[in-house]
């Protein structure tokens, strides 16, 4: 069937030559007037979210709120030029900063010029990670971040980051190199009295503020409202004197100034970990977004070219005195919602907050570190699903295990040997599926057509001197010795003298050499007793590789059947069966 270009599954033309890797080309040349006051009006909208949101994630990773408005400019400006999407937002977030404080903050030992430079060549390195990942075409990479893996980690990270931002809210500073550490250190402080309670009031205030805009009046941007409020009591009051609030204080003036950042050597490993740890998880959440947004505007995104233009925003914010960021789940909706229709939109908010920066910095010295911390936290709440923990409980037992390994690795050890003891995890769980999959001998049931499982249908009638044998899985070199012993298994436990054995082979996708060779040692088994060993609809390019092997002659091209019913008739009638033995009628 054809797809027309009004069809909502209809493939758009992809671009060619330089606007392939240079979308922003294509772009200019289609960019439609009517769009320029829509991109407009949404870049003015976003830039009202942009500021709090990146100075609290900024906070949050460890580093002075500012750093948070430096990874804001030059990164929207560089996916505005690479990225695929039409309205993609990048930008500090909330699924990173527990991984950026957790590599950077031991590191820097308290320095914070070194803190900078730690998170600009984190940057950096994962701006090199996703673009040679994306030249070489890895965007299947992130596959490995399941859904239950993710699940996990954006839990513990959303725990981790929540009690890391608590001691903003309570207006005192806590201590700790893990999570079990800084709750401990939380509550001695709240033991002790040090709360602040005008800060604890304004942050829950600001979170409460936050929170109802969110559910009740989403289109009205709950965050802006909170932290201008906040600004303007903490102002009029004084607060930062008369009761000891701490704010962010007075900003540089002017742009991020182009600074490649210089780190020990003996730093490279560990932020390299970072680094790998960072482009699994941003890209796993900017593709997911990215498509989700191509797909509700009719078009489509180059998941590889996803990854150069998340690489080249992430360069660009190392080489701007930024930090790791990604594509935004909360401000991405925000500029679809105030009609944005190109990346004019960020390049907007970019601009906005750059005039901020250099005609009115003073405009943010009063905000309270309390609103960002609400900020925050209110985004960590976002990330908190433990309904997706009782559905996996509820679906599968193995995969809610693999989720909360997931979660308590991230919370407990730590944010990046948790993600990668997860994945590492997965890997193991789909080997040992692979390796020990299932299989079945298989019979005839009455009313069902075709061969049905026999532990499934204890009632069905199996064919004298013929096993038929299904296994569900590739065979390779873990699995091929326990194919070779559940064969044998099946032979030995038959009911009758056994003389052929039918491998079902439709669901054996590949056959590697170690297989091959169990399967001719297992032919010579096999003819030794007097058994043919015989498969049926096995795939053409699977018998390919047998070929290839040699093994297909070996085992003779006559044994190999289309389907499993021509194989069981050409049994019967060389084995001269009575159909009566076994059912009523020939097999379909």
């Amino acid at each position: 069937m054809e797809l027309h270009d009004t069809h909502p599954f209809a493939r758009a033309a992809r671009p060619g030559g330089l606007s392939r890797y240079v979308p922003a080309l294509a772009t200019v040349r289609t960019y439609q007037s009517a769009w320029f006051q829509k991109d407009i009006t949404a870049g003015l909208v976003l830039t009202a979210i942009l500021v709090p949101v990146g100075m609290g994630y900024a906070e949050a990773a460890g580093l002075p709120a500012i750093y948070g408005l430096y990874a804001t400019i030059v990164p929207l400006l560089a996916y505005a030029i690479f990225g695929p999407s039409r309205i993609l937002v990048l930008g500090p977030d909330s699924s990173l900063a527990g991984i950026i404080a957790a590599t950077i903050l031991p590191l820097a030992a308290g320095d914070p010029d070194r803190l900078v430079a730690l998170a600009g060549m984190l940057a950096l390195m994962t701006g090199a990670l996703c673009i040679l990942a994306g030249l070489a075409r890895f965007g299947f990479i992130t596959d490995l971040l399941s859904k239950p893996i993710r699940l996990g980690y954006l839990n513990g990270i959303a725990l981790t980051v929540l009690v890391g931002q608590l001691p903003k809210l309570l207006g005192f500073p806590s201590s700790g190199d893990n999570l079990i550490q800084e709750a401990i250190s939380l509550v001695q402080g709240v033991l002790q009295g040090m709360t602040n309670w005008t800060s604890l009031a304004i942050g829950a205030a600001c979170l409460a503020t936050v929170l109802i805009f969110k559910r009740r009046w989403p289109k009205i941007p709950g965050v802006l409202v909170a932290v201008v409020g906040a600004t303007i009591v903490t102002s009029v009051f004084d607060l930062a004197v008369t009761k000891g609030v701490s704010v962010v204080g007075p900003l540089p003036q002017g742009l991020p100034s182009f600074q490649i950042p210089i780190v020990s050597p003996s730093d490279l490993a560990t932020l390299l970990a970072g680094a790998i740890a960072i482009t699994l998880v941003a890209f796993a959440d900017t593709s997911v977004l990215s498509r989700t947004f191509a797909l509700r505007g009719g078009y489509e995104v180059d998941s590889n070219q996803e990854l150069i233009a998340l690489g080249a925003a992430n360069v660009a914010a190392g080489l701007f005195q930024g930090f790791s960021i990604s594509s935004s789940s909360s401000r991405t909706p925000v500029a679809e919602s105030a009609g944005a229709k190109t990346q004019l939109t960020g390049v907007v908010g970019a601009v906005c907050i750059a005039l901020l920066l250099v005609f009115a910095p003073a405009l943010l010295q009063n905000l309270p570190n309390a609103a960002l911390g609400a900020v925050v936290i209110a985004a960590c709440l976002s990330l908190v699903d433990i309904q997706g923990f009782r559905r996996l409980y509820r679906l599968r037992r193995s995969e809610f295990a693999l989720a909360i390994a997931s979660f308590l690795g991230v919370a407990l050890i730590g944010v990046i040997q948790g993600i990668f003891i997860a994945v590492a995890l997965a890997l193991f769980g789909f080997i040992w599926r692979a390796w020990r999959p299932y299989d079945a001998v298989l019979g005839r049931v009455d009313g069902l057509k075709g061969y049905h499982d026999i532990t499934r249908y204890p009632e069905a009638r199996r064919i004298p001197g013929l096993v038929l044998f299904r296994w569900d899985a590739p065979l390779f070199f873990a699995n091929a010795e326990v194919f070779r012993e559940h064969i044998l298994s099946a032979v030995a436990e038959a009911p009758t003298p056994t003389k052929w054995v039918v491998v079902a082979a439709e669901p054996v996708t590949d056959i590697d050499v170690t297989a091959a060779e169990a399967l001719s040692a297992l032919d010579d088994d096999l003819q030794n007793a007097g058994i043919e060993l015989c498969f049926a609809e096995m795939k053409d390019p699977v018998k390919d590789r047998l070929k290839s092997y040699g093994l297909f002659t070996k085992l003779g091209a006559e044994l190999f059947f289309p389907t499993l019913g021509q194989a069981v008739d050409r049994y019967v009638e060389m084995q001269q069966v009575e159909w009566t033995d076994w059912e009523e009628s020939p097999s379909p």
